[in-house]
């Protein structure tokens, strides 16, 4: 049989049905976790942040013109990426620039 929601108890209902944490130890009830629970509490753990790209981000300081940093700046927004996504195809694209520039060995 399915229990009444919480919020649709009767004070007395409510009362025996949450008697169990007045108790001062009530984890000492408790049983240790099977395999497919410690499976969801290790998931839920997980902190979710970004996805990892590559060999993941790294965050660095880089010191930079105030005028050429809100000219980034504006850029950025203009083409609706963020600043550090900016500065990273540019950079790739220097890079790219270098490797072809480079005499083949």
């Amino acid at each position: 049989m399915k229990r009444k929601p919480y919020w649709e108890m009767t004070a007395k209902e409510l009362a025996a049905a949450t008697r169990q944490f007045d108790e001062p130890f009530a984890a000492d009830a408790s049983r240790p976790l099977t395999e497919a629970e410690r499976r969801r509490w290790q998931r839920a753990k997980k902190k979710r942040g970004r996805p990892r790209t590559g060999l993941g981000v790294r965050r660095i300081s880089v010191s930079m013109e105030q005028g050429l940093l809100r000219q980034v700046t504006a850029l950025a927004k203009k083409r609706h990426i963020s600043r550090s996504q900016l500065l990273a195809e540019a950079v790739t694209s220097v890079l790219v620039r270098e490797a072809k520039r480079e005499p083949e060995r």
